[in-house]
């Protein structure tokens, strides 16, 4: 947009490549009774092919200055609200709806809280969000490489995660400094944590120093029951949380209760 001061501290960087657009728009199918919550619309561009799926739409705008050019939407499933999405009530807005949808570019400082209040707030069905490559890299990574932590499990625990498409820094104005990647996080079935709660605690301990095996991170639980189960994966507390995979710690967390 011309004359418009984008704010940095907003992570504003707006998407005006049509053919990303498309993409994003046509990487899941919903239902006229599902809802889409679309995470930062900015100028709409996006927006305005989200409308044409014919579900309700929600979409949370934090600057207000982008009113002139959002009203410029006019939609009978479209609602603009202009507040900040992590302040919102998400059980309210998403009352009565079958399936929900959330779709968003994020800026990489509020990624993580983002993805948390979405899970911790509502039952998401399919997350579409565009993100700098190298977190997306970290929610992908495999056990065994560099990438994986924590953030890699808890993903992976609730989702299977696709990748979309590459999205090519020249895609954005303003152009920022690295390219990204559109990844569709999709609600899983996988084997369940029995108290996911102690499950979420147990992944963030384990990678709590990640260059120190397990031994030294999970100290404060039961050793010889944590190896005694390990053994059955061949694997011992000598080994590092980033050779643990998803369905080993869940199995870990279970045995623990």
């Amino acid at each position: 947009m011309r004359d418009f001061d984008y704010k940095k501290s907003l992570g504003q960087n707006f998407l005006i490549d049509n053919n990303i657009i498309k993409k994003i728009s046509e990487s899941f199918v919903v239902n006229s009774d599902d809802l889409i919550i679309e995470i930062g619309p900015g100028s709409g561009a996006l927006t305005k092919e989200l409308i044409k799926k014919g579900c309700n739409v929600i979409c949370f705008e934090i600057d207000t200055r982008l009113k002139d050019k959002l009203s410029l939407i006019e939609s009978n499933n479209l609602n603009i609200v202009y507040e900040d999405f992590l302040k919102v009530d998400l059980k309210e807005w998403t009352k009565g709806y079958k399936r929900l949808f959330f779709v968003g570019n994020l800026p990489y400082y509020i990624t993580t809280a983002i993805i948390n209040k979405i899970v911790s707030e509502s039952n998401p069905y399919e997350i579409v969000i565009m993100i700098q490559k190298e977190v997306a890299e970290r929610f992908m990574a495999s056990p065994n490489s560099r990438n994986y932590g924590s953030l890699s499990v808890f993903l992976q625990y609730n989702f299977d995660i696709t990748k979309v498409c590459n999205v090519s820094k020249n895609c954005f104005n303003p152009i920022p400094k690295v390219d990204s990647i559109v990844l569709k996080l999709t609600k899983n079935k996988k084997e369940q944590a029995n108290n996911e709660n102690q499950f979420y605690k147990l992944i963030k301990d384990a990678f709590s120093q990640k260059r120190k095996n397990l031994r030294n991170n999970l100290k404060c639980y039961d050793l010889d029951k944590i190896n005694s189960i390990l053994n059955t994966f061949n694997k011992d507390l000598s080994k590092r949380a980033e050779q643990i995979t998803v369905s080993e710690f869940v199995k870990i967390s279970n045995e623990l209760n």
